[in-house]
């Protein structure tokens, strides 16, 4: 009797180390692409289109802090799922080539401002957004199978996401800016916050906190920037820190229910 033959399986640790891989290449290029080594700083690059006072709907400085709770979540993330439980799992097979995406576009946006490009850095943006919301409905679609996990990946890569929604705000803004299109600075800020607000809200019902956080925080610090400082704008800071209230009110009732929920 004939045998057939047949082609090997491709290994399954092989995404694992590519994922691993991309977490070090993705943050060690992200660490030159944002100027930590002598280069031009992100907020100083590409005409000084990304600095807190380039637009109306630019987070502060110090709101930026928060890549370092990220970038700490992906390396962290990058070792767990190298560890047995987590690279056999088939809930991390179907997130992690996303997540791997992700650090790689996250590198290639600071790449994209070094070399002066605004438009690109919106194309890339948008990119890692679609990118993010896929990560976020992976996981949304099957609970995470342990503590660690939880923190680790849903909690990085909805921190991320919540993140990329101010910042795909205010890299619109940007882009805008440097087309050289002129709108009034206080009633188009305000209906670009009632969006950001929006998508707050929506990542609010889904009951995840570590989403819901980052917009707030952005949108605070959004208050903060047009509070004071070089571009002062009233209205916008009020609109703001607005949002950021709802949104952060939303997510707590959203967690009380779901836990009313549970115990029902």
């Amino acid at each position: 009797m004939a045998v057939l033959e047949t082609s090997p399986r491709p290994s399954r640790t092989t995404p694992v180390i590519l994922t691993a891989a991309s977490a070090v290449a993705a943050l060690a290029l992200a660490a030159v692409g944002s100027g930590a080594f002598g280069g031009t700083p992100v907020a100083s690059a590409a005409g000084g289109y990304f600095s807190s006072t380039a637009t109306p709907v630019a987070p502060g400085a110090p709101a930026f802090a928060i890549w370092s709770v990220i970038y700490a979540g992906l390396l962290a993330y990058a070792v767990w799922q190298l560890l047995p439980g987590a690279r056999h799992s088939a809930r991390q097979r179907r997130i992690r080539p996303w997540a791997a995406a992700s650090m790689l576009l996250n590198a290639a946006w600071l790449w994209a401002v070094q070399l002066g490009s605004v438009p690109a850095s919106l194309v890339v943006m948008l990119a890692l957004l679609g990118v993010l919301c896929r990560l976020f409905a992976l996981s949304l679609a099957e609970r995470p199978a342990s503590r660690a996990e939880a923190v680790l990946s849903d909690g990085t890569f909805g921190l991320y996401l919540g993140w990329i929604c101010v910042a795909t705000v205010a890299n619109t803004a940007s882009v805008l800016a440097w087309a050289g299109v002129s709108l009034p600075a206080e009633p188009s800020a305000a209906v670009v916050l009632a969006v950001a607000a929006l998508v707050g809200l929506a990542l609010a019902s889904r009951r995840r906190w570590s989403p819901v956080l980052a917009v707030a925080w952005g949108l605070a610090w959004i208050a903060v920037a047009r509070a004071g400082g070089t571009l002062v704008l009233p209205g916008t800071a009020v609109t703001a820190a607005s949002a950021a209230v709802v949104v952060l009110a939303a997510g707590l009732v959203a967690s009380l229910r779901g836990r009313k929920g549970n115990r029902a």
